[in-house]
């Protein structure tokens, strides 16, 4: 998938026209407030834009997983009332996603107005891509423009269907959108080397793909987190009690063997942090031991990667020009456990590369340890980041326009 070469919403004129616009509000909300504004921001340059451009905005997002059904908790009208005043004019709400109301907001809405629909996910048809729901929505548009990274791995009808299904010619994509594929694409398409690949997390299972894909791009790999244990037992080390995904040391094994061949460089922990039982509630106080990992004592768990490590990673990383990052090195929400995640946010901080951190766990403790504002690019979709690095096509972007 090419995805440098994907239309943008500068890329078509859009005065005038209806531009159904895909974003992500799918934002944490407590007792009928939202608690993080963080997705809200994230599509205000793009909705601006088509409102300065004078584009009749119409925007849909799912919430939560009401399942197809209408459920209370999970309505888009809080974020409705949040938009208008973040944009200084009124956000007109409609009351549901197909029904009289978008039907009504959708015909009255002029040149530079926003209307919100409520939350796709409480039409049956919107994960299953029913066509007709999709050619609902699709007449809703003229434009269709998805600007919903942390989506854009789902196949469901307002992030792609109404597109793939014919329904709608013109799909481009908004400004976040636009800069996920140009700094992520362009790394893993055109990377400024040397290119380094950080992974963390727990399990080696969820990374297979990853692994894989990464080492025919990167340079160098680096494994921290809990799956960095099967691949250390791999290798012939007791890991004590530490958490073992036993059907994969083979796996890990072929990949030992795979970046040997492609002249690649695969760094392990070469010393760990220990504990003799897991953190109960995960930020409790806890008595930590420092081991090499030849000598891990048998009852003992480690859960973050050690000085020697630490120290290790940040020189492999001092010495790259484009960096990306997935996944904690340990359990980075107990302070006790989060140097090792610490330390590699410091060294990525400290360089000059390009650097990328892909969503979920990773993109939490950036910004949870104060280094948000020193990294190149943080992923807005964790799923998504994680498709991608595994080099699959994204639905909600293959389906767009290109140049």
């Amino acid at each position: 998938m090419n995805m440098l070469n994907k239309m943008s919403i500068k890329d078509v004129d859009v005065a005038g026209k209806k531009c159904l616009v895909r974003v992500d509000f799918n934002v944490p909300m407590k007792d009928g407030k939202i608690t993080d504004e963080t997705r809200i921001n994230g599509a205000l340059p793009t909705i601006q834009y088509l409102i300065d451009n004078k584009a009749k905005v119409i925007l849909c997002s799912h919430m939560g997983k009401p399942k197809g059904q209408v459920v209370a908790k999970y309505s888009l009208a809080p974020v409705a009332e949040r938009l208008s005043e973040k944009l200084g004019q009124k956000v007109v709400f409609a009351t549901d996603v197909i029904g009289p109301s978008a039907d009504k907001a959708v015909s009255e809405v002029q040149d530079g107005e926003v209307v919100l629909l409520e939350n796709t996910r409480f039409e049956a048809g919107e994960e299953k891509r029913d066509p007709e729901f999709c050619k609902k929505l699709a007449s809703y548009c003229d434009i269709f423009v998805n600007d919903a990274f942390g989506t854009a791995h789902r196949s469901h009808g307002s992030t792609a269907a109404i597109v793939e299904q014919g329904l709608v010619k013109t799909a481009v994509c908004g400004f976040l959108i636009q800069k996920e594929l140009t700094v992520m694409g362009g790394a893993l398409e055109q990377p400024v080397r040397p290119f380094v690949a950080v992974l963390g997390g727990a399990k080696v299972a969820d990374k297979l793909k990853v692994i894989d894909n990464l080492l025919e791009k990167c340079d160098s790999l680096i494994i921290g987190g809990g799956m960095a244990y099967t691949f250390l037992k791999s290798q012939g080390y007791e890991v004590g009690a530490s958490l073992v995904d036993n059907e994969k040391i083979d796996y890990c094994k072929e990949m030992l063997a795979k970046a040997e061949s492609l002249g690649k460089k695969i760094y392990l922990p070469i010393d760990v942090i220990t504990v003799s039982s897991f953190p109960d509630p995960i930020d409790a106080p806890i008595e930590i031991e420092a081991h090499d990992v030849g000598s891990i004592p048998a009852n003992l768990e480690a859960l973050d990667i050690g000085i020697k490590t630490r120290e290790l990673f940040a020189s492999v990383v001092k010495g790259a020009k484009t960096v990306i990052w997935n996944g904690p090195m340990g359990v980075f929400e107990n302070p006790t456990l989060a140097a090792g995640t610490n330390a590699v946010a410091q060294a990525l901080a400290d360089t000059d590369a390009t650097t990328i951190i892909g969503g979920g766990d990773s993109a939490a403790a950036v910004t949870q340890l104060g280094y948000a504002d020193k990294m190149t690019h943080i992923s807005t979709g964790g799923g998504a980041s994680l498709e991608l690095f595994e080099g699959k096509e994204l639905p909600g972007i293959a389906c767009l326009n290109e140049k």
